[in-house]
């Protein structure tokens, strides 16, 4: 683990910084700079956890761990530098500790076996600790591993993160195998403790649960185990008070892609009252702090898809400029999103800043950059669709908007709100009539099997299923003719087969899966549909199992 294998001499000795403040004084003052961040008040927080992150192993983990949360937010190399330093200097904190507890541990049994009188109570206390070095120690692997594969892009680094990775994950299991045990000591900080080695687990689990099967076999032979289910982190949300159950909010949140809104609405719930200013509007958001920019920009994207979702062109498109001059992240998505909202516009109207969609969807491909090595998939997606706009006189996109929304689940988003659905019907139906009434072209095919994919969304919204089944077939039927857009064919089968699924329809919707993963390949956004298809499988197999248990 984290005191075995390494260099443990680096840092003042940890027996005289750890009789400074008790594990569980260190645990409360964390938690109140973990509310202090929640809140918005970042210095605050920061300023709470600097003095003790050289001796502390919370504060040191926490500390690293919003740093690292500010680099990824800004891009910008010298924060990603600083908060790898950050966190390799925490990760030897840990080291410190789990050494010192591991001796001093030790040396008490050894008392204890001769007669020595020492409490038992003190003992366990010493080996508690222990562990919790251990569980932040894999939690700082972790985050140093997703650094590594952030700063640098070559096959040295990318083998160095998945060591880091793998190490994290080893650690991780055999603390889990250890609290499931019988032999497993609740503490008065087991919930911390517990609460840690179930976010880490959880992590993988939920990760492993994406990826298909033939990726798996592999993960596994490099020691991952992919068998397990992904819900790890769904210990009661009334625990509010676990250091870690906090940090296990956003994986759970986002899960699969599926927008499970009433699942989500229930984890939120105990964290409306403990954070009441993280979920007023958006504008208000951006009002609460000014700090930290980046969550600007954040809200920036959720205002982006809000006016998207309410067909309010302008304001998406307004959002999509601030985020194009301001946010480091993706400039390719958000100017091919800005040129998507303008298209939505009538061709008469004027468009803000005198900007014109055309020149903006060829600016698009400039913008390309590379994450851990690889451009990001939404990215090599927006520079396929704008490439139609490189011919001086380019075949128009028919609903760009709504065909990025249904990549980002959006059409799954507005399911509860009838009207917005119907607002997208109505933009759907007009493209339609534009494009049968315009001269065919090279992309007429593709373009209505889009239109045909994003209306069998909506209508399976509106509860019509036989009219949603209709659109999605059609796209199927339309397989041979589609030349550019081969990702279409692939997602209508997939979203067949969850329609079938809400209509009880399982061995139907397994054959039309089976069909989705095996009999397409090398498409747009392939990865995204292959892990839907994994998550809809995975879910058809665990209601099977329980049908089959009761």
């Amino acid at each position: 683990h984290a005191a075995r294998g390494e260099n443990m001499s680096n840092g003042k000795d940890a027996t005289e910084n750890s009789s400074q403040m008790t594990l569980k004084e260190s645990l409360d003052e964390c938690m109140e700079a973990l509310d202090l961040f929640l809140n918005n008040h970042f210095n605050e927080s920061l300023e709470r956890l600097r003095p003790r992150a050289n001796e502390s192993m919370y504060h040191a983990l926490i500390y690293a761990t919003v740093l690292e949360m500010q680099a990824m937010m800004t891009f910008q190399h010298d924060d990603i530098s600083n908060a790898g330093n950050t966190m390799k200097s925490a990760q030897e904190v840990c080291q410190r500790s789990a050494l010192v507890c591991f001796i001093v541990y030790d040396f008490l049994c050894v008392c204890l076996c001769v007669s020595v009188s020492v409490s038992v109570c003190v003992c366990v206390c010493v080996f508690a600790e222990q562990l919790h070095a251990e569980v932040c120690y894999a939690e700082c692997q972790l985050q140093r591993a997703a650094l590594t594969f952030l700063q640098d892009d070559n096959m040295v680094s990318f083998i160095k993160g998945g060591i880091k990775v793998r190490n994290s994950y080893l650690i991780y299991k055999e603390l889990h195998s250890y609290i499931q045990s019988h032999d497993s000591v609740k503490g008065p900080s087991h919930i911390h403790l517990e609460g840690g080695i179930l976010f880490g687990i959880g992590a993988f689990n939920l990760t492993l649960s994406l990826f298909p099967a033939r990726i798996l076999k592999i993960l596994e032979f490099a020691g991952f185990s992919g068998d397990k289910v992904r819900y790890e982190f769904e210990y009661p949300s009334h625990r509010i008070t676990d250091l870690h159950l906090r940090m296990c909010l956003l994986p759970l949140l986002s899960g699969t892609g599926e927008g499970d809104v009433a699942d989500a609405e229930q984890l939120l719930k105990p964290f409306r009252l403990r954070y009441p200013r993280a979920v007023k509007l958006f504008e208000d958001g951006c009002k609460a702090q000014h700090a930290w920019k980046q969550f600007h920009h954040m809200c920036y994207w959720e205002l982006m898809w809000c006016f998207t979702y309410k067909r309010v062109w302008k304001m998406a498109y307004f959002y999509a400029d601030l985020l194009s001059q301001e946010s480091r992240w993706s400039k390719a998505m958000y100017v091919y999103m800005k040129a998507a909202c303008l298209s939505m516009l009538p061709v008469d109207e004027a468009r803000p800043f005198g900007e014109n969609e055309i020149e903006l969807f060829r600016q698009v491909p400039s913008f390309k950059q590379k994450i851990a090595g690889k451009s990001p998939p939404t990215e090599k997606f927006a520079i396929r669709k704008a490439r139609r706009y490189k011919a001086q006189c380019p075949a128009r996109l028919p609903v760009p908007v709504l065909e990025m929304m249904y990549m980002w689940n959006g059409f799954t988003m507005i399911r509860k709100r009838p009207e917005l659905t119907e607002g997208m019907m109505q933009t759907l139906v007009e493209a339609e009539r534009t494009l049968l009434e315009s001269p065919e072209n090279e992309y007429s095919v593709d373009d209505r099997c889009v239109i045909h994919l994003l209306m069998g969304l909506c209508l399976k919204n509106q509860g019509k299923a036989q009219a949603a089944e209709d659109c999605f077939n059609k796209v199927y039927a339309s397989e041979k003719k589609i030349r550019f857009d081969h990702y279409l064919v692939p997602n209508s089968l997939l979203e067949l087969s969850l329609l079938y699924i809400d209509q009880g329809r399982r061995d139907e919707a397994v054959r039309v899966l089976r069909k989705a993963k095996n009999n397409y390949k090398d498409y747009s956004m392939e990865s995204r549909t292959h892990f839907r298809v994994h998550a809809a499988l995975a879910k058809l197999k665990a209601d099977q199992e329980e049908i089959t248990h009761l």
